[in-house]
């Protein structure tokens, strides 16, 4: 590709990341490490790049030196491997004598035989920041790839705390009295639990229509065509059965069941493969029993959608799913999804994370329901037969209180006030 019209795009491209006001993520991103972005599609990982330019802008670094380049730009379809060292050197030339550019290379997936470039950028002492979409660029691939030289950062959807930022509530909510300012906060909180925390859909009003979109995305462009499925009916049945099952654990043999009841045969490692396809475009995570033999840790997983908004296009009456579907999602936000449990042995308990010696259940409300009172709080007592140590925690949609039970103390917390204590 001609090397002035290169440069050309390069010099247009920088007004992208000039122009796009960015939202700070929660991420604690290092000085001299390079970062490939991973995550859902429309997750934000294109603006954790901007994020990095910003901080380069404000700690002094000329916009010199500073090459972006966004490969899905349309004039730049035609790259080829031998552009990108071509595309090096107008950084070099950019930056000027002796200086060596801060490289970001969006979507660069679309470029045939990038892995070779980009390793060598690192071997060359770099810093480098790339991201790729689910469809051609999954972490196992990266990390086979890039062998070491590149940390993995998964880029969720908003934490309530960006939330509220993102919509200009930058108050210090966990200490606020006011009756007005705290059903602020609720109705926030409501809308944030419903529609899921993509950050484009801060700016839209119609958000299922905008959520409907993403979901077709990733599931025909994602899960689809990249793993050239036929057998649309299949996927579509096992994605509502695991949505219709988000609170429960769910084996591949169930779901196996399930297909052949309703009249599509496929076999059990046919499914093992769809589900998997699913976490690979990360629409999907899972979890794993705490207290169960290793082959039932893989097997019979508790599966949880990457938002919450996702979740309620496929189920009716969500309230509760979405609620206990959030927690999942901001414990692994917390943890990392290799830290997060749920324990199942003659008990059973929605969340537990061993590192914090932390129990957690999950109910939309207790204080209105002696019997739902009774039952998530006799899971704690008998989880003390196993765990005699562990703190206890109950998240619900608003109610607040402590609670003595059998000796246990039992904290009783609104999930709003939950998700901003960090």
């Amino acid at each position: 590709m001609n090397r002035d019209y290169l440069k050309q795009v390069i010099i247009d491209q920088k007004e992208v990341y000039l122009e796009n006001s960015i939202v700070r993520r929660d991420l604690v991103l290092e000085e001299n490490i390079n970062y490939c972005f991973v995550g859902i599609r429309r997750t934000g990982k294109s603006y954790m790049m901007y994020q990095q330019v910003k901080n380069l802008l404000e700690a002094g670094t000329s916009i010199e030196e500073i090459l972006y380049v966004n490969f899905e730009d349309e004039r730049l379809l035609e790259v080829m491997a031998d552009d990108l060292n071509t595309i090096l050197e107008i950084g070099l030339e950019m930056a000027g004598e002796g200086k060596k550019p801060y490289v970001f290379l969006d979507e660069i997936q679309n470029v045939d035989g990038w892995e070779k470039f980009v390793r060598r950028l690192a071997d060359m002492k770099y810093r480098v920041n790339i991201t790729g979409s689910n469809s051609k660029m999954l972490s196992h691939e990266i990390a086979s790839t890039l062998g070491g030289r590149f940390m993995i950062v998964y880029v969720m959807p908003y934490s309530f705390g960006e939330y509220l930022h993102a919509h200009g509530k930058n108050k210090d909510y966990l200490n606020v009295l006011s009756t007005s300012e705290r059903a602020g906060v609720n109705k926030m909180y409501e809308q944030y639990v419903t529609y899921g925390a993509f950050p484009e859909l801060v700016n839209v009003n119609n958000k299922r229509q905008y959520l409907s979109s993403i979901y077709q995305t990733i599931y025909i462009g994602d899960i689809l065509t990249r793993n050239n499925i036929t057998n649309d009916f299949a996927v579509r049945l096992i994605l509502k059965k695991i949505a219709e099952s988000v609170m429960k654990p769910i084996s591949f043999s169930r779901l196996t069941n399930i297909l052949k009841s309703a009249g599509t045969g496929i076999g059990k490692q046919t499914v093992i493969n769809y589900v998997g396809y699913m976490l690979d475009a990360y629409l999907l995570f899972s979890i794993q029993n705490y207290a169960a033999k290793l082959v039932d840790k893989e097997t019979s997983p508790k599966y949880y959608f990457m938002d919450t908004g996702l979740l309620g296009l496929l189920v009716m009456n969500s309230e509760t799913a979405q609620l206990e579907n959030l927690v999942a999602i901001e414990l692994v936000r917390r943890y990392g999804i290799e830290n997060v449990y749920y324990f199942e042995r003659n008990v059973e308990i929605d969340f537990y994370i061993p590192e914090e010696e932390l129990a957690i259940q999950v109910s939309y409300s207790i204080l209105s329901d002696v019997s739902t009172k009774e039952r998530e709080l006799g899971a704690f007592d008998k989880l003390r037969n196993h765990m005699p140590d562990t703190k206890c925690l109950l998240i619900t949609n608003s109610e607040e209180t402590e609670i003595e039970y059998n000796g246990i103390n039992v904290t009783v917390m609104p999930v709003w006030k939950w998700l901003l204590q960090r």
